[in-house]
C-alpha cells in the first residue's frame, strides 16, 4: 500500500507555492473585515405604524344620530371643508308622540296648569294650619274656663258647707229652746203659744238644714259634672285637631304629588326641547368631510347610527406604532425615533441614522401599559422639535416606517446579537474588574 506522499497528485501540489499578491490579499481582507467588526453599529427598534392626532380630540371622528328620525336635507358634500357649529344634516321625527307641532306650548300649559293645583294645595295647607293654631288658642281658654268654674264651683260648695253647718247648729239650738220652752210650760213659767212658736221655729230651721243641704249636695254634683266637662272638652278639641291635621297630611301629600308631577313633566318638556335641537346635526370642530354613511333624502335612520364622518384640520400630527413585548423594554418617553413616510422616498441607513436621508425626526410621547388587539404595545410618537418639521401634506392614517435609535454598540456584538436571536442592547458586557472580582 502507498504512502500519502506517494501519490502524484499531492507531489504535484507540493511542488505549487502560494503567490505573495494572493498572500496580501487575504491579509488584507482579514485586517480590513477585524476593522468593521469594531466600528460602531446603532441599534434600532423598527416598526410600522400610521399617522394621527397627538390630542385625542383631533383625530378622525364619526357623528352618530343622537335620535331616530327622517334625513330632510343634506347641507355638505364629501370633501368639502366644514367649520364648528355648520349644519350637517337636518332630521324630522318619525315618533307619533313627538309629532305634534305644539308640543313644547301644550306642556308649559299643563305644567301651569299644575304649578296653580300645587299653589291650592299650599293655601289649603295654610288654612289647616290656621284652622289648628285656632282650636288649640281655643281648647286653652276653654280648659282655663272650665278650670275657673270648677273653682267657683269649689268655693260654693265651701259656701253651702259653710251654710249648711251653720243651719245645723241653728237647728240644735232650736231643738234646745223648743225642749226648755216644753219644761217650762209643764211648770207653768211659759205658755202654749211659746211652745207652739219655739215648734215652728224647730220646723223652719229642719226644713232650712234639709234645704241647704240638698244645696250642698247640688254643688258637688255640679263638681263633679265640671271635673267631667273638662276631660270631654280636652278630648272634643283634641278630636277636631285631629281632624284638622290628618287633613293637612293628605293636602301634603296631594301637594308632594302634584310637585312630583310638575317635576316629571319639567324633566319631559326640557327632553322635548333638547330633543327638537338634535334635529339639526352640527359638526363639532373644523374638518374635511371624510365620507358619509347614509345617503339620500327621506331614509329612515335609528338612534346611534354612525352618519358621517370627519377628519379635523390640525397641525399636532404623531404617529402611532406597535412594537413587541421583547421590544418594549427598551423604549422609554422622550427617545429619539426616525421617521420614514409612505410617499416622500427616503435613503434608511438602519445602524447610521443619522446619515439616513428624507426620514424625519420624532420623540416618543407616550407608552401603553396594557397590551393592544395585535398582541402589541402601541406606541404615540410626536414631532422633534429639534428636527426638520414634519411634511406639510401628511394625511391621517398615512403609513410610517420607524426606527427607533437605541445605544451605539460594535458591529460584532450586534451579528453576535442577531445570531443568538437576543433583544437589542438587553446583555451588556462587565468590565474587565468586575469580571476578575467575580473569579475571585
Amino acid at each position: 500500500m502507498k504512502r500519502f506522499e506517494e501519490y502524484t497528485s499531492v507531489k504535484q501540489l507540493q511542488k505549487q507555492s502560494t503567490p505573495k499578491r494572493l498572500m496580501k490579499l487575504l491579509l488584507i481582507s482579514a485586517l480590513f473585515t477585524i476593522v468593521i467588526l469594531f466600528l460602531p453599529w446603532t441599534q434600532t427598534v423598527r416598526s410600522r405604524g400610521n399617522v394621527t392626532a397627538l390630542n385625542p380630540e383631533n383625530r378622525p371622528q364619526t357623528i352618530n344620530a343622537t335620535i331616530g328620525g327622517r334625513i330632510d336635507k343634506w347641507f355638505f358634500k364629501e370633501g368639502d371643508f366644514v367649520e364648528q357649529g355648520d349644519t350637517l344634516v337636518y332630521l324630522t321625527e318619525i315618533k307619533s308622540e313627538y309629532m305634534d307641532p305644539e308640543l313644547l306650548n301644550r306642556t308649559a300649559s299643563q305644567i301651569k296648569s299644575k304649578e296653580n293645583s300645587s299653589l291650592s294645595y299650599m293655601n289649603k295647607v295654610r288654612s289647616l294650619d290656621q284652622q289648628i293654631d285656632a282650636l288649640i288658642d281655643n281648647r286653652k281658654i276653654k280648659l282655663q274656663q272650665a278650670l275657673n268654674e270648677i273653682k267657683q264651683t269649689r268655693l260654693k260648695i265651701i259656701s253651702d258647707s259653710m251654710d249648711f253647718v251653720a243651719t245645723d247648729k241653728q237647728l240644735d239650738i232650736a231643738v234646745k229652746q223648743y225642749n226648755r220652752t216644753e219644761e217650762l210650760k209643764q211648770q207653768g213659767l211659759k205658755s202654749q203659744t211659746d211652745l207652739e212658736n219655739k215648734r215652728l221655729k224647730v220646723q223652719e230651721m229642719e226644713a232650712k238644714v234639709v234645704s241647704l243641704e240638698n244645696k250642698l249636695l247640688t254643688s258637688r254634683n255640679e263638681l263633679l259634672n265640671k271635673l267631667t266637662n273638662i276631660n270631654s272638652i280636652d278630648a272634643d278639641f283634641r278630636d277636631k285637631i285631629a281632624k284638622s291635621e290628618s287633613e293637612k297630611a293628605s293636602a301634603m301629600s296631594n301637594l308632594y304629588d302634584v310637585e312630583a308631577t310638575v317635576s316629571k313633566m319639567q324633566n319631559e318638556a326640557a327632553n322635548y326641547s333638547l330633543r327638537s335641537g338634535y334635529y339639526f346635526i352640527t359638526a363639532p370642530q373644523d374638518g374635511f368631510i371624510s365620507q358619509i354613511f347614509k345617503n339620500g333624502i327621506g331614509e329612515i335612520i335609528k338612534e346611534e347610527m354612525p352618519l358621517v364622518s370627519i377628519v379635523p384640520n390640525l397641525s399636532d400630527y404623531a404617529v402611532e406604532t406597535y412594537v413587541t413585548p421583547m421590544d418594549l423594554p427598551l423604549l422609554h418617553v422622550g427617545n429619539s425615533v426616525r421617521l420614514q413616510f409612505d410617499g416622500w422616498p427616503a435613503i434608511v441607513f438602519s445602524g447610521w441614522p443619522n446619515v439616513s436621508h428624507g426620514t424625519y425626526g420624532g420623540t416618543i410621547s407616550a407608552i401603553d401599559n396594557y397590551v393592544s388587539e395585535n398582541g402589541k404595545y402601541r406606541v404615540l410618537i410626536k414631532p422633534d422639535p429639534k428636527d426638520y418639521t414634519w411634511p406639510i401634506g401628511l394625511r391621517m392614517g398615512v403609513a410610517v416606517e420607524t426606527m427607533a435609535i437605541l445605544k451605539d454598540v460594535p458591529i460584532w456584538y450586534e451579528l453576535w446579537r442577531k445570531i443568538n436571536g437576543f433583544p437589542p442592547d438587553y446583555y451588556t458586557v462587565k468590565p474587565k474588574e468586575t469580571i476578575k472580582k467575580t473569579k475571585k
